[in-house]
């Protein structure tokens, strides 16, 4: 069964750093794509950053470019969100998706195979 489970989640202050983990359970990431979304209060759900298990690549939301950083462990068992800088703005519940496929979209729609959660992220003095 293809699962995804966040963590990492917490209360940083603005200008902090967290790092979210996605682990997944039943695939490798080989043939998979991973997709991190986020919901804020109010809002709808949005796309943040994704990333291709085929060929590595990696597509990030114009709001997080620079600060936030998509990667994966050795093993295709984990992906991570490295989240730097962070604004009262990054506050959201924080999903990882996964869908098997080369991962040609960052859209919420591409992703139907399994959603995690979430984490909350809260970025606040």
């Amino acid at each position: 069964q293809v699962q995804v489970v966040e963590s990492g989640g917490g209360l940083v202050q603005p200008g902090g750093s967290l790092r979210l983990s996605c682990a997944a359970s039943g695939f490798t990431l080989d043939s998979y794509a991973i997709g991190w979304f986020r919901q804020a209060p109010g809002k709808e759900r949005e796309a943040v950053s994704c990333f291709s298990g085929s060929d590595d690549s990696t597509y990030y939301a114009d709001s997080v470019k620079g600060r936030f950083t998509i990667s994966r462990n050795n093993a295709k068992t984990m992906v991570y969100l490295q989240m730097n800088r962070l604004k009262p703005e990054d506050t959201a519940i924080y999903y990882c998706a996964a869908q098997m496929g080369p991962g040609a979209s960052c859209e919420e729609e591409y992703f139907s195979d399994s959603w995690g959660q979430g984490t909350q992220v809260t970025v606040s003095s």
